[in-house]
């Protein structure tokens, strides 16, 4: 697929960046986490700089704050804002680089191009996306994932993201975006509940959320 045609799907489909105060079709019970450490806060704290790590998340620390600089009233400025409940799945940087390379068919070889091509796709799409992948409202930890099988969860985008969990015991979580013909991103075990205890929460995804069918 194409980066024009990406970019054309999106708009096609008239995505709406408005915050949707509503968290969920059906969501599971948030957790009652009190403290107020936001997700900005924990994704800026090693620095905020691009590595040779490809599994950290500087690309989305940077589209986030990309995004804020140009759009300062934008609805992804909740990540800033700890006192407000929600969850965010986040893509590591391994993550846009296959994104990118599905997009322009060749795989950049440093974080730095990799974002470049992200923020090439123009502020608004980068909002788009980003708001994808957070669910307003709800702290919702990876136990509460795990027995989440069948939900529909509603973002900030204002589309919906569908739980499948395949084992009960050891659970492999995987969320269902709007493109049906790639591979769904899968939580990462080894990347959960990050900020945990606090109204935000994150867990790490292994693809990008894609809020339309490409």
């Amino acid at each position: 697929m194409t980066t024009r045609r990406y970019i054309s799907a999106l708009a096609a489909a008239g995505l709406s960046t408005l915050f949707m105060a509503s968290s969920a079709a059906a969501t599971p019970t948030g957790s009652t986490a009190t403290g107020t450490r936001s997700l900005a806060a924990v994704l800026t704290a090693d620095g905020n700089q691009f590595d040779r790590n490809w599994y950290d998340y500087d690309i989305t620390t940077e589209a986030v704050l990309a995004v804020l600089a140009n759009k300062p009233d934008s609805p992804v400025g909740l990540l800033t804002d700890g006192s407000v409940a929600l969850t965010a799945f986040i893509p590591n940087d391994r993550a846009f680089q296959a994104l990118v390379a599905d997009l322009a068919g060749s795989r950049l070889s440093s974080e730095k191009a990799v974002f470049d091509a992200v923020a090439g796709l123009g502020i608004d799409t980068v909002e788009t996306v980003l708001l994808y992948h957070v669910i307003p409202g709800a702290t919702l930890t990876s136990k509460q994932a795990a027995a989440a099988n069948g939900t529909t969860l509603t973002t900030a985008q204002g589309g919906t993201i569908g739980v499948r969990v395949y084992s009960r015991w050891l659970p492999v979580i995987e969320l269902r975006d709007k493109d049906g013909d790639d591979r769904n991103p899968f939580l990462n075990p080894f990347a959960l509940n990050i900020n945990k205890g606090n109204a935000q929460i994150a867990h790490g995804i292994t693809a990008v959320l894609r809020p339309v069918n490409l």
